[in-house]
């Protein structure tokens, strides 16, 4: 009886609507989507002109792309064995060769775009997309997984008010609620894959804390940032503030709680605290006051 062979990752189709689509795909669209967006509108909320603006969101974009399909392209041989569906590379979609050379050209854009919003607003988004690369490569097997999360949602409200003419710098509270909703987007990106992670030997400080642990500890930088939008900035809290800061606590306990009987409920519950937390941030804006 012969050895049998390691997974494959399967070779690629030729049929290049599928290969193009595949592409697409491979780039994790849903984050960099919301991660572009949500720079944007940062930017529009500090008082970015138009073209200003547009540069930040090209180049978050081109940087966003990088990592995406930099982590596609990187995993697809621990995904084809996980056999986790919907991987484009992992299931021959599109080549893995395709996939990086996407990610080095997005990556290489992404440096004349962030020269073009300011040599400190350039050098923060440039950081923020190397730590998302160490992130893929190696960090998120150590216990240093979530630095690149914090480094990287706390750079968002810092590039987009360095970006600014005379590179003003962001208001301390916003990046420190960035960190904190990049902590917790990284606790609550692992946690449903916690189980498979740890079958194919990526060990993140998710997986070391296991399962329970991590969902108990995913509203906590949640409601932190909610605490700290909130309370911040000089002056009253506002309408915003005010409403969530009175629901976070309710809904994350929520989460928890309903957590024994369906498995998504604290994801679910994070995800409102998380969105109501970006919201405040446009709404406060990121540029000092």
């Amino acid at each position: 009886m012969g050895t049998p062979e390691p997974p494959r990752v399967c070779a690629a189709t030729p049929w290049p609507l599928r290969r193009t689509a595949g592409l697409a795909r491979s780039c994790h669209p849903g984050p960099v989507i919301a991660v572009t967006a949500i720079t944007g509108a940062l930017g529009v909320s500090a008082g970015l002109d138009g073209v200003r603006c547009t540069l930040l969101v090209a180049a978050v974009l081109s940087g966003q792309l990088s990592v995406g399909w930099c982590n596609d392209a990187f995993d697809a041989r621990r995904d084809a064995v996980a056999g986790r569906s919907g991987k484009p590379v992992a299931d021959g979609s599109v080549s893995g060769r395709a996939v990086w050379t996407a990610a080095f050209t997005a990556a290489l854009l992404c440096v004349p775009l962030s020269l073009a919003c300011g040599l400190l607003a350039a050098a923060v988004h440039l950081t923020a997309v190397a730590a998302a690369w160490a992130y893929n490569l190696r960090a998120k097997a150590t216990a240093l997984s979530w630095l690149p999360y914090v480094i990287g949602f706390g750079s968002l409200p810092a590039v987009a008010a360095l970006t600014l003419p005379g590179s003003p710098g962001p208001a301390w509270w916003a990046v420190t609620a960035g960190a904190l909703l990049g902590l917790g987007a990284h606790l609550g990106d692992v946690l449903p894959d916690i189980e498979d992670d740890l079958r194919n030997g990526v060990n993140g400080l998710p997986q070391r804390l296991g399962t329970t642990a991590t969902g108990l500890l995913l509203p906590v930088p949640l409601l932190a940032a909610s605490a700290v939008l909130a309370l911040g900035p000089a002056g009253p809290p506002g309408r915003w503030g005010a409403v969530t800061l009175a629901a976070a606590v309710p809904v994350a306990l929520a989460g928890l709680l309903l957590g024994r009987h369906r498995r998504k409920a604290p994801l679910a519950a994070a995800a409102v605290v998380a969105a109501a937390d970006v919201m405040l941030l446009l709404v406060r804006g990121a540029a000092p006051v």
